[in-house]
């Protein structure tokens, strides 16, 4: 039981290894709809936007954690 506790985590933590990150994404997609769907920008500006949002905040991430 104890080894399938450990798998567990362990496949948890891939997915969500830092949770300042997950939560970035979280507001950068929930920013995004709802600038998209009260029409304050276009659906393309919308992709672009969560493009380079996720490539920021992925950047961001890193350099912190290379600090670490």
């Amino acid at each position: 039981m104890k080894m399938l506790s450990t798998i567990a985590r362990e496949l948890f933590g891939l997915f969500v290894d830092d949770g300042s990150l997950a939560q970035a994404i979280v507001v950068l997609l929930a920013v995004t709809a709802l600038l998209a769907r009260e029409q304050f920008i276009d659906i393309s500006h919308a992709a672009v936007l969560l493009v380079a949002g996720s490539i920021i905040v992925l950047v961001e991430n890193v350099v912190r954690s290379a600090r670490k």
